[in-house]
């Protein structure tokens, strides 16, 4: 059995070395420095084996190098189970805490930044109206939030790179407050453009810093959970932010957005107490740019592009089309309200799914969904038939993100490229897709009809899964298995 998890470590290029790394992330999450003798015993969850490595760690002129110490010590070989299953639950308990940790503030970050971003759909054929900006001027003020998203995705993941994921989560999060209470406030179609451009902007930040901090502290076996648990908050958020945005339509956008904004820096002070590991060698970016050449990470970065592109032109033409069939704003955020929550329960399960089977299954039945929604939306002429496919659509739609982001760093990890830059990466993908989609949609539905951006929404997907069904299914150990140490 040794001899059995030593090849597998092996070929997998020392998979046990990256292990070591992550889990020297654990000991600082808990206070542990270099400077002190420490030995952590901790799991790594295999697909077919519990390992416990025993680090030690000792201090000298500089710290060791990840997996200069440490021994591979077998527990035993069962299936891919969780805790429940009788798994070795004390090797899993040094990290456990930390990560749940984790897990509850990347979740609260991602939950209150989707819910300042979804509050406008409602609010959308309000300001459409008393501003006459029609379909365009909806879809630019639609925009500007991916928008800034766009510009700020590089600048983030520099930041984390190297300064750090706390300290950019910080500036995203106190950021992010200010600008939703500017919104609030705001009275002219510039203002309105300006605050949710910064908005976008600080949520780079917000999004990259605490992405990458709950990813750097967990195991690779469990990624795929931990990214659909906090995705599926943040689908929390775009269920949230609708509702939001009603209330702001009654009770008043500015005391609203106000009240909700300055209460949202008590997030400041939880990640503020949070302890973080700090970046040892910071990478350059020279690194982001051999990843945006390599073939492996484009395909994967298409699949954070593609819903993007869908959602943002949803969300702009699904509220307007809405209106006119007779839904107040109350009712609009009712429809995106179920949409989202339909959409987050479906995130928790393919998350599981795409650590045990592979992300492809999952991504090809996000296509051949999302081919059949786009497809029907642009016909109903009843209200309630229109609100049904929207809540199909989110959930169609809403298939590819999980999966893709966990592809995503999985190919990252595997070419040691930072987390920082991995998630400034999914910024890089999302922001341009959704501000394409809203602007480009909104003008081209208002230049012709409805039905031609939906309509070409879904060739692309078509083309997509043609050439998607020939492609190979990326699993999770096979992408571990080309991992290095870091």
């Amino acid at each position: 059995m040794h001899r059995d998890v030593a090849d597998a470590f092996r070929a997998g290029g020392q998979r046990a070395g990256r292990a070591l790394h992550q889990y020297r992330n654990v000991a600082c999450l808990h206070g542990l420095h270099h400077s002190v003798q420490l030995k952590l015993r901790a799991a790594v969850q295999d697909d077919e084996y519990d390992v416990a490595l025993v680090v030690d760690v000792r201090g000298r002129a500089g710290a060791r190098r990840p997996g200069e110490d440490g021994r591979i010590q077998v527990v035993s070989r069962r299936p891919p189970l969780g805790p429940a299953a009788g798994g070795n639950l004390g090797c899993r308990s040094v990290d456990s805490f930390a990560v749940r940790r984790l897990l509850l503030l990347t979740s609260a970050v991602v939950f209150f930044d989707t819910l300042f971003f979804a509050a406008l759909t409602p609010l959308l054929p309000h300001y459409a109206h008393s501003l006459s900006l029609g379909k365009t001027g909806a879809g630019v003020l639609a925009a500007a939030y991916p928008a800034g998203a766009l510009v700020g995705a590089i600048p983030s993941g520099v930041v984390a790179a190297r300064a750090g994921v706390k300290p950019t989560a910080l500036v995203g999060l106190t950021t992010v407050a200010i600008c939703t209470v500017a919104f609030g406030f705001a009275d002219s179609a510039w203002q309105l453009d300006l605050a949710r451009f910064a908005q976008g902007l600080a949520s780079a930040f917000s999004w990259t810093g605490a992405l990458a901090w709950l990813v750097a502290g967990s195991p690779a076996g469990r990624r795929g959970r931990l990214i659909g648990s906090a995705f599926a908050t943040a689908v929390a958020g775009a269920l949230f932010g609708p509702v939001l945005g009603g209330v702001a339509s009654i009770a008043g956008v500015g005391w609203t957005f106000g009240t909700v904004g300055v209460a949202s820096l008590g997030l400041v002070a939880w990640a503020a107490a949070t302890p973080a590991a700090r970046p040892e060698s910071p990478q350059g970016l020279r690194m982001l740019g051999h990843a945006l050449r390599d073939r492996q990470m484009i395909g994967a970065f298409w699949f954070v592009v593609l819903p993007a592109l869908l959602f943002g032109t949803l969300s702009v033409l699904a509220p307007l089309r809405l209106s006119t069939l007779g839904f107040g704003a109350v009712a609009i955020g009712a429809v995106f309200l179920c949409s989202a929550a339909f959409e987050a329960a479906n995130n928790i399960w393919l998350g599981r799914i795409s650590d045990r089977h592979g992300t492809r299954k999952p991504l090809i039945g996000g296509l051949v969904g999302s081919i059949v929604v786009a497809s029907v939306l642009p016909w109903p002429d009843r209200r309630f038939v229109l609100a049904a496919l929207v809540v199909c659509g989110g959930i169609a739609f809403g298939t590819f993100f999980t999966p893709g982001m966990t592809l995503l760093t999985h190919l990252s990890e595997a070419r040691g490229l930072d987390y920082g830059y991995t998630f400034a990466l999914i910024n890089l993908a999302w922001a341009p897709g959704q501000a394409i989609g809203a602007a480009g949609g909104g003008g081209l539905a208002h230049a012709t009809t409805d039905a031609v951006p939906y309509i070409l929404l879904a060739g692309i997907c078509a083309l997509t899964l043609a050439h998607s069904w020939t492609g190979s299914t990326v699993r999770p150990r096979e992408e571990g298995a080309r991992c290095e140490p870091g």
